[in-house]
This record gives C-alpha cells, sequence and structure tokens, in this order.
C-alpha cells in the first residue's frame, strides 16, 4: 500500500475496436443492427509501484486487455443471448463459420452492459498482474459513453 499522506497513482490506457449489436426493444432505430468503433479508456492502479517506477507496462495491459478484446469483441456481434429476432440465430451462425464467434451477454448489448462486463473481465485477467481497475469509460460513439466504476 502507499505510504500514509502519498497519493495514489494511477494510469489510464484506451484500446478501441469495431463491432456491430443491436438492442432489442430499443424504442428508436437502434433497435436494428449496426455497428461502432468503440473506444475503453481503462483506469489502473497498483497498491506500488514497479521497480521501474509504473503502475504496469502499457505493452503488458494491451497484450492482456487487448488480445481479450480482439478475440471477443472485435469485429464480431455483441448481442443479448435472449434476443428473439429470429436473424440472431443466423448472424451466430456466420459468425461462428466466419472465425469470429459472437459475444452474448445476459443483458442487451448497451455501452452500459458492454462497460460492466468489460468491467468484470478487466478485473479478472489483471488481477495476477498485481493491477486493480479502477474504472472504465466505453465510448460508443464520440458523443455518447459510459463509465464503470470499481
Amino acid at each position: 500500500m502507499s505510504k500514509p499522506g502519498s497519493r495514489a497513482i494511477s494510469i489510464v490506457q484506451r484500446i478501441e475496436w469495431d463491432a456491430m449489436h443491436r438492442i432489442p426493444g430499443h424504442e428508436g432505430i437502434c433497435k436494428a443492427y449496426h455497428g461502432h468503433r468503440y473506444a475503453a479508456e481503462f483506469t489502473l492502479t497498483a497498491d506500488k509501484l514497479d521497480a521501474l517506477g509504473r503502475v504496469v507496462d502499457f505493452f503488458a495491459v494491451e497484450e492482456v486487455l487487448g488480445g481479450w478484446i480482439k478475440k471477443h469483441f472485435d469485429h464480431t456481434a455483441i448481442l443479448y443471448k435472449n434476443d428473439d429476432e429470429p436473424s440472431i440465430k443466423a448472424v451466430i451462425e456466420a459468425n461462428q463459420r466466419l472465425g469470429k464467434p459472437a459475444y452474448l451477454l445476459d443483458g442487451h448489448p448497451t455501452v452500459e452492459v458492454i462497460a460492466a462486463e468489460l468491467g468484470k473481465a478487466a478485473s479478472d485477467l489483471l488481477k495476477p498482474h498485481g493491477v486493480r481497475v479502477v474504472s472504465i469509460r466505453l465510448w460508443e460513439t464520440p458523443e455518447c459513453s459510459a463509465v464503470w466504476t470499481a
């Protein structure tokens, strides 16, 4: 832990990817399939800085979190697992066949729900590295974002 009177230091790393989704029951155009250029800003901290004076190496974060995002979220469909839209099954099957399985969520794939999913995944992935996730700001568009806080 930090010494009494010292200030905590955190870092912020941004990771971007492309994905499609739809929000079942949405009152507007978001009920249709559409895509976004998502950008997540991960605020991270540790109990103490490493021997080089870092919270964590930025490249390690990119490898761990960026690798997870590339595998699960990038260039695929992020969908609600109980979506009753008839075409959902075809999208899931096509993405599986094309090597980019759809990512199925327990809730509607809003920016809020995706941010919470990222919070859980990032916390689990970074814990072995001695790093804690303080917050995640997930941008769905350049004007709209949600913040998940640990």
